[in-house]
């Protein structure tokens, strides 16, 4: 089975700023690229942070209402700071949590998850940066046609990961969403089966309605005599 990597989901030509980059003229480079955050290179091409447009907002945040409505805000030390820089060195957020090029979607997707973040910037063996994914990238991976995601299927799991015939099994897939019928000859591939269908790219769900040969004599559809 093959996995798409960050290497093919991520964009190659990114905008970037140096530590010494300006408040407006960061501002100004997201909103003509109309993107959300820009990393922060040190002159080895190596990622020292982000700035996003979150980073950038906390210096009105900071600001007192004119119309003496609101309260002043309660700002964490960090925050405090970042709301009087006016360069990509203190607007910053750091360090830079990067990715590599061979990682697997999974490997990415749960890093974003567990950093709570939006975006990675992905960095070559010696740390320089080569691209940035974001979840939009990662969830290309879904738009991946049905018939596509059966024939992997039949093809990478059932026939040369099983060792199966690829009509050993019915399988259908309708919007990513697999369902699987038909019998497999022991019980303990059941749940095999149903993890490597739900590993392939671009499978949102799978619906299994398999069962198994009660005595473990081959079914008869193994391509292994």
């Amino acid at each position: 089975m093959r996995h798409r990597i960050v290497g093919e989901l991520m964009t190659s030509a990114v905008v970037h700023v140096t530590p010494d980059t300006g408040f407006k003229e960061i501002a100004a480079l997201l909103a003509e690229h109309d993107i959300s955050a820009v990393p922060v290179l040190d002159d080895q091409d190596r990622p020292l942070g982000l700035v996003s447009e979150a980073d950038l907002l906390v210096n009105q945040a900071a600001e007192e209402d004119p119309s003496g409505l609101l309260l002043t805000p309660r700002l964490t030390p960090a925050d405090r700071a970042r709301s009087r820089a006016t360069t990509a060195e203190g607007l910053m957020t750091r360090p830079a949590v990067c990715a590599r090029p061979e990682w697997t979607v999974v490997e990415a997707a749960r890093l974003m998850q567990r950093k709570h973040l939006k975006r990675l910037p992905v960095t070559d063996e010696a740390g320089r940066l080569v691209g940035i994914v974001s979840r939009s990238d990662l969830l290309r991976v879904f738009l991946r046609q049905d018939r596509a995601i059966r024939e992997e299927i039949r093809g990478d799991v059932l026939a040369r990961t099983l060792g199966l015939f690829p009509d050993a099994l019915d399988v259908e897939v309708h919007e990513g969403r697999v369902t699987l019928a038909g019998t497999v000859e022991h019980r303990n591939l059941l749940p095999v089966v149903e993890r490597l269908c739900r590993g392939v790219d671009g499978v949102v769900a799978v619906t299994s309605h398999l069962g198994h040969r009660p005595d473990g004599h081959p079914a008869g559809n193994s391509s292994a005599a």
